[in-house]
């Protein structure tokens, strides 16, 4: 378990469940990562998510196609610990041309980049996911 970065801990875990075929990834529960799978589900990445137990264990359900393939081609970690990345409203990066979601967190709550845009509020770059 990554204790200095959660974030990718959960990011990593996904992608190799992902590549092992698995349908459930389990990891430990915290605010942020709870957000975060809630905009991944909001966004039809994920098919659902349980938090369960009294040590508070979150539970992905991954989402494939009809051919076995990941909906998640691609899950990348932008701001880190060593090196955050903030932006402004105007400048919320596009993924692919608009084709994936960019998830920030804001004084407002954790929400894609274009609900970002939307309400005019920028913040800290988490992830982009196509």
């Amino acid at each position: 378990m990554s204790w200095s970065d959660p974030i990718a801990d959960m990011f990593t875990r996904i992608r190799n469940a992902h590549m092992a075929g698995r349908d459930m990834v389990e990891m430990p529960h915290s605010k942020l990562k709870g957000e975060i799978t809630r905009v991944l589900k909001k966004e039809g990445f994920i098919t659902d998510y349980v938090v369960e137990g009294g040590k508070r264990i979150l539970r992905i359900y991954l989402k494939y196609t009809d051919e076995r393939e990941p909906v998640i081609r691609g899950l990348k970690r932008e701001s880190r610990p060593g090196l955050r990345k903030y932006v402004a409203a105007d400048g919320v990066p596009q993924v692919l041309g608009g084709l994936g979601i960019t998830i920030l967190t804001t004084s407002s709550g954790v929400m894609t980049g274009k609900d970002a845009k939307k309400q005019k509020v920028g913040g800290e770059v988490v992830c982009s996911v196509w």
